[in-house]
This record gives structure tokens, C-alpha cells and sequence, in this order.
């Protein structure tokens, strides 16, 4: 069963408690916790309580990857990353997300796959490398992570797709999910206008379908699939005036997810799926 989820970015910089919150009066079935320098995002009892108190499971846990959670739980990036392994463990979390390494990173990106194996291996928990995106500078696109930004090039088990991240780098996101195959994982909902190199700078996360990647598509083919993994909604909110615009924009994401996971969005002509309905519905037609 596929599980729409919110993530905690979706209202950053407010507390997670406004997150659960808002996330219940949407209609997510659960929420992702970004690692930041706030406590309660590395409280396993207050997530639990929050989780409980609103009714809402924590999907998965975002390693703290930013700039500017660098020195959350020290600086060393195996060890930030085996926190969050076992923090998503306490909190009962399947997944963690994370970004590949920094370039400057240079020991801890030669290290980098066998550490995510070894500890999603040790905490039971599925580590998901995210897809990212170059960077631009003087005109010019820089190797800014290593091995790179493409897992698709990476011999990881488990890959997260963000469309924000793929429109970013001219990388078609039915593409990347059709190349992954079984590896992906995990999917942030989200949506992007342009590559970096076509003028566009910043990572938007817009609303999905307000962007030019073919989120609807993926979506459709992943339900078809059978997939079981999470969709979780990166959406940037801050343009929102007050917090029934913010609450709206979130109820438009969660009703494009439900609406294109669907099993009649899902059951395209001649799909298992479609061919089970027919056969227990009389008379429909395909």
C-alpha cells in the first residue's frame, strides 16, 4: 500500500509540532522528520508522542545532509547518518533519506556506499540515496557531490526520487524511475520548472503539476507497478500568506497524490490491475 506523507521541510522553519498538526488537518497518513539543529527533531520520545498524539506514523527520517545542519550531532558524517539510522529505528520509521557526500567530504565519499549498506543492514532500516543535482558557478555546472549526483550511477540498494531535484538537472523523472527499477524506494512529491543550466538557479519544490516533470505519470506507473514504498511531499510553502493558504496548498498536494495513485488512475488498459476489476465487477469495460 502506498502511503502519502508530508515532510517536516513543508512548514521549515516552524516547530514539528506545527507539522503534525497541519499534516492531520490535510489528510497525509503520515510525516517525514528533517533532522535539524531543533531538539525535538532528534527526540525520539517527543516524535513518538507527537505520532501518537495526532495519530500520524513517521514514515521516514531525513539525515541532517544541509549546510546548515553541519554540526548537528558532530561533524563527522558516518556518525550523523548512524544516529539517524537509529533514530528512525526508536521512532519506528522504515526509511532514511539521505543526500550523497559533499565532494569536500573526500574520505567519507570513497566510504560512502558500503557505510549506507553496513548500516541499514545493522539498524533495519532502508537508507535511500536521494537523487541531487549539479551546482552552477561563473557560468559554469560543479561537481559538487561525490561519487556524483545520479544514484542511478551508484551501487546502492535503495534511491530516493525527488522531481524538484531531477527537473533541476535536466534529468526526466519517468526516466529515472524506469532506470532505477526496484531501487526506488522512496519518492518526494514535488515538482520542478527548468534544468540549471536553462537559466534556472534554485531548487523550487513547487506544488506537483505546477511544474514541467511528469509527476502524474511516475506516480500512475509506480500504483500500476504495485509499489509499496512512501510519497512524500517536499512542497515549498513559504510563499503562503497566512496558514489557511499554507493549509490549502498542502490539501492540493495530498489530493494530486491520492488522485494519480489511485486504482482507477493506476489501472491503465490491459494492467493487472485492471484485468482483477474486470474479472469481480460484471460487465465493466476496460
Amino acid at each position: 500500500m502506498i502511503r502519502i506523507g508530508m515532510s517536516t521541510t513543508c512548514v521549515y522553519p516552524l516547530e514539528p509540532e506545527h507539522a503534525f498538526r497541519i499534516a492531520k488537518e490535510a489528510g497525509f497518513d503520515g510525516v517525514e522528520i528533517m533532522v535539524t539543529n531543533e531538539a525535538t527533531t532528534q527526540d525520539p520520545v517527543a516524535l513518538n508522542e507527537m505520532a501518537e498524539r495526532y495519530g500520524l506514523p513517521i514514515l521516514s527520517i531525513h539525515a541532517p545532509v544541509l549546510l546548515l545542519t553541519h554540526f548537528v550531532w558532530g561533524r563527522d558524517p558516518r556518525v550523523k547518518l548512524a544516529k539517524t539510522a537509529e533514530l528512525a529505528k526508536a521512532v519506528g520509521a522504515g526509511s532514511v533519506v539521505v543526500h550523497p557526500p559533499f565532494r569536500w567530504q573526500a574520505s567519507y565519499a570513497l566510504e560512502f556506499l558500503s557505510i549506507v549498506r553496513e548500516l541499514s543492514q545493522e539498524h533495519g532500516v532502508e537508507i535511500a540515496v536521494e537523487n541531487m543535482f549539479p551546482w552552477r558557478a561563473a557560468g559554469r555546472n560543479v561537481k559538487a557531490y561525490a561519487p556524483g549526483w545520479d544514484p542511478r550511477a551508484m551501487d546502492c540498494d535503495a534511491v530516493t526520487l525527488d522531481f524538484s531535484h531531477a527537473a533541476l538537472s535536466g534529468t526526466d523523472s519517468m526516466t529515472l524511475a524506469n532506470d532505477l527499477g526496484d531501487r526506488l524506494r522512496h519518492v518526494h512529491l514535488c515538482d520542478g520548472s527548468g534544468a540549471i543550466g536553462e537559466g534556472q538557479i534554485f531548487d523550487e519544490h513547487l506544488l506537483p503539476g505546477r511544474g514541467r516533470e511528469p509527476v502524474a505519470e511516475v506516480l500512475r506507473m509506480l500504483a500500476d507497478r504495485g509499489w509499496d514504498g512512501s510519497i512524500v511531499a517536499e512542497v515549498n510553502t513559504r510563499k503562503a500568506k497566512t496558514e489557511a493558504e499554507r493549509l490549502e496548498m498542502l490539501r492540493e498536494t495530498v489530493a494530486y497524490a491520492r488522485e494519480h495513485v489511485a486504482v482507477d488512475a493506476a489501472a491503465e488498459h490491459g494492467s493487472p490491475l485492471r484485468r482483477v476489476i474486470d474479472a469481480i465487477v460484471p460487465g465493466r469495460q476496460s
